[in-house]
């Protein structure tokens, strides 16, 4: 069961405050629910209410960090180790036989593959 608009006192947080009169002579009162209603484009409100006193005014400013902010540091860390050599020569072996070897395994399987072709072809001819 669903409740009419305005039914639950717990949506009161989250209605939109009613539109106050201008406080200064430069700002222009808000019309209805044409300045940033549900039929108004998006910015529209921004631009028809201008600046008005109790809208965001931007970020606050930044202050940089006073020089050396940063604690100083006790621990030295030790050069990087030397790695052990490689043994090309042996890795360029390894490599050529396991290429050998997954070539080998290819050509099996097709092999398998053109005899299972032939074998149904014949199938279906005779």
């Amino acid at each position: 069961m669903t409740t009419p608009s305005g039914a639950n006192p717990g949506d009161e947080f989250w209605r939109r405050p009613p539109d106050q009169p201008p406080t200064d002579e430069t700002s222009e009162p808000t019309a209805g629910a044409g300045a940033g209603g549900p039929t108004a484009g998006p910015g529209a409100g921004v631009a028809a209410a201008g600046a008005t006193p109790g809208g965001y005014a931007g970020p606050p400013p930044t202050v940089p960090p006073p020089p050396g902010w940063r604690p100083p540091v006790h621990v030295q860390v030790p050069p990087p180790r030397q790695l052990p050599s490689q043994d090309m020569a042996g890795m360029d072996g390894a490599e050529q036989q396991a290429e050998r070897l997954t070539y080998g395994v290819g050509a099996v399987a097709a092999v398998v593959l053109v005899l299972l072709v032939c074998l149904l072809c014949s199938r279906v001819i005779f």
